[in-house]
């Protein structure tokens, strides 16, 4: 018979993403895990991309900026509530928060995050670093 697990949110953060965002863990399975990231305001994440795993994300709540690409196709999409997108292998990406609240989202990964190798530093669209 199958464990069933459930876990509520904590406060405290658990680690920091390769991007810089704040992560906490929510659930991780044998083909996939979901997380709590935020972004606080006047934030820019690190550039990055991904070797072997991708990405389904969906924006809770703030306001602010995703740039993709592929390397023959390249976006700005707005994010906030209710947006959703993926993040599939190989592709380039970085985002920032242009609001005054956190920006805060889910990432469901597949397969499950396999450590800090995964992720490695490409040029971006914006100059990383932190607001205030």
């Amino acid at each position: 018979m199958a464990e069933l697990r459930h876990k509520r949110l904590g406060e405290a953060v658990d680690t920091t993403a390769p991007d810089g965002s704040e992560v906490r863990f929510l659930m991780r399975g044998e083909r996939g895990e979901l997380n709590h990231f935020t972004l606080p305001p006047g934030a820019t994440s690190g550039a990055v991309a991904h070797r072997s795993i991708e990405e389904v994300w969906y924006f809770l709540s703030g306001e602010g900026e995703m740039w993709r690409s592929d390397g023959s196709t390249e976006e700005v999409l707005a994010v906030g509530p209710g947006v959703c997108l993926d993040i599939p292998t190989g592709v380039r990406f970085q985002f920032r928060n242009t609001g005054e609240a956190p920006l805060t989202f889910l990432i469901a990964t597949m397969p499950p995050w396999p450590g800090a190798e995964e992720a490695y530093a490409v040029e971006g669209k914006w100059a990383a670093g932190h607001g205030g």
